[in-house]
């Protein structure tokens, strides 16, 4: 999923436990957040991850939510933001959304990120009450698809797509195949059957009578 920036790296608080690692806090609360859903996931389990106690958490990240969208915003960063820049810049939009999904296929089943995408699955249980999370993680959903129809739209502004491409339900598309490729990781799909699947992706995209898609 889509990055929207990272989180800057707080000033020490009171209560913060010495020698506290904020991105080793932050890897270890993924986990937690990966394998239990943001709802699931309890303030203790969370403190018993990360090595700290809840005073430490809520000085170190306000509260669960906070620490949630900044776990969120670190996932991002790390796993994610390179692989959509690339998605921006590859000249050919063929050749742009086939790479995006084969990178897509690796991050979701990395062995450091083994759950599939934090934005899909980690905050599927929201109950009503967190708005916070849940709008933030509706505007990442929603930035993805922004960025897939910039990305087809410049692809028919370069003559690689027909003009009358449905650029907005294929840009849904392509979103919807990028979540749908997160659920299969977590059902514990292989590696080879996972890149079959992200081989689709380009396939969906119109191909101009003119012009030959880069193998």
């Amino acid at each position: 999923m889509p990055n929207t920036g990272s989180s800057p790296s707080l000033p020490r608080s009171k209560g913060r436990p010495r020698g506290f690692d904020r991105t080793e806090a932050l890897t270890r609360a993924l986990d937690v957040f990966w394998r239990r859903g943001y709802e699931p996931a309890s303030v203790a389990e969370l403190c018993s991850a990360m090595g700290i106690n809840p005073p430490s958490l809520y000085a170190a990240f306000g509260n669960k939510a906070k620490l949630f969208l900044e776990a969120v915003d670190f996932y991002e960063h790390t796993y994610w933001e390179a692989t959509w820049a690339r998605l921006g810049t590859e000249p050919d939009v063929h050749q742009a959304v086939k790479r995006f999904f084969k990178e897509a296929a690796g991050i979701l089943l990395s062995p450091d990120a083994p759950c599939g995408c934090l934005v899909v699955l980690a905050a599927i249980n929201i109950s009503p009450e967190s708005t916070e999370v849940s709008e933030a993680i509706l505007k990442l959903r929603q930035l993805g698809k922004k960025l897939f129809s910039q990305r087809l739209k410049q692809g028919v502004k370069d003559g690689q797509l027909p003009e009358k491409t449905d650029v907005k339900s294929l840009a849904a598309t392509l979103n919807t195949l990028l979540e749908g490729m997160s659920i299969q990781a977590r059902d514990g799909l292989t590696q080879a059957e996972m890149v079959r699947i992200a081989a689709n992706a380009a396939r969906l995209l119109p191909v101009c009578p003119t012009v030959t898609p880069a193998p």
